[in-house]
């Protein structure tokens, strides 16, 4: 018989490629779906070392990183809110330029910059730390005293992830609106009735679901698909481990971009 020729084979990785491709997605929607049906299961928490597990991993990753993310949300709203003000009273425009402000930082960047932020400070690292929990069979040892890994390791690390991705946003939009209103009022009540009636036109009920919901799905992605790669990936040889993480770094920007396009979507058309 003779060999297959080379444009066979390639046609043949050609064709395989789009499969692989949906294959690998389908086990991080097959991943997270597991986990949320743990999360949502009552006797998931029954186990003290389970809640135990649960309140030191969401200690972990909040409280540390709260105080320098919010410090930094506050110089980011400071900077932004004087360059947009500047800018808008050259043109005649300074009436829009604290709308302007709250709608680019509240609305889209502090979800974004959280999401991102909780993402390498702490979900990441957590789904590498389950790559080497494979690798040392720590999940086998888990199996073989009767207890699901699922449940002991990784749910923990899944809640914890959503809950400071959810934190962060939530005091650091606060903080935002809160130090924008002193950039352009200062220490004064005068502006509060405007500002509070600005406010209010801008977080209409349709944006505030809008963003309550893109904050929920930004936390499940940053936590979801970081440990789907670690604890589902093939991670025999450092290279594979390379490669999963870095297949799961680029799965989490393509889903975060997708929910951002999706809400400026929803707010702006």
């Amino acid at each position: 018989m003779t060999a297959a020729p080379l444009w066979y084979h390639r046609l043949g990785h050609a064709a395989a490629a789009p499969l692989r491709w949906i294959l690998s997605w389908w086990g991080v929607v097959f991943f997270g779906a597991m986990l949320l049906a743990l999360a949502l299961s009552p006797s998931s928490y029954r186990d003290p070392r389970t809640r135990v597990a649960l309140a030191r991993h969401t200690w972990l990753d909040t409280a540390p990183i709260l105080l320098g993310f919010s410090m930094l949300g506050a110089l980011l709203t400071v900077v932004l809110t004087r360059i947009v003000v500047v800018t808008a009273q050259s043109y005649g425009l300074s009436q829009y330029a604290l709308e302007m402000v709250i709608r680019v930082l509240v609305l889209e960047l502090i979800p974004l910059t959280a999401a991102l932020f909780v993402a390498l400070r702490c979900t990441i690292p957590n789904g590498a730390a389950l790559a080497e929990m494979r690798r040392t069979r720590h999940f086998d040892a888990l199996r073989r005293c009767g207890v699901d890994p699922l449940t002991r390791e990784v749910l923990p690390r899944l809640l914890a992830g959503i809950f400071s991705t959810t934190t962060l946003a939530a005091l650091s939009c606060v903080v935002a609106a809160l130090v924008a209103y002193l950039a352009v009022y200062g220490l004064t009540t005068a502006g509060l009735p405007a500002y509070t009636r600005m406010f209010g036109h801008v977080f209409n009920p349709s944006v505030s679901l809008i963003f309550v919901t893109k904050t929920l799905f930004f936390g499940l992605a940053v936590a979801v698909i970081p440990m789907a790669s670690g604890a589902n990936e093939d991670i025999a040889t450092p290279s594979s481990r390379e490669s999963a993480a870095l297949q799961g770094l680029v799965r989490m920007f393509a889903v975060l971009l997708l929910l951002e396009s999706l809400s400026l979507v929803g707010n702006y058309y």
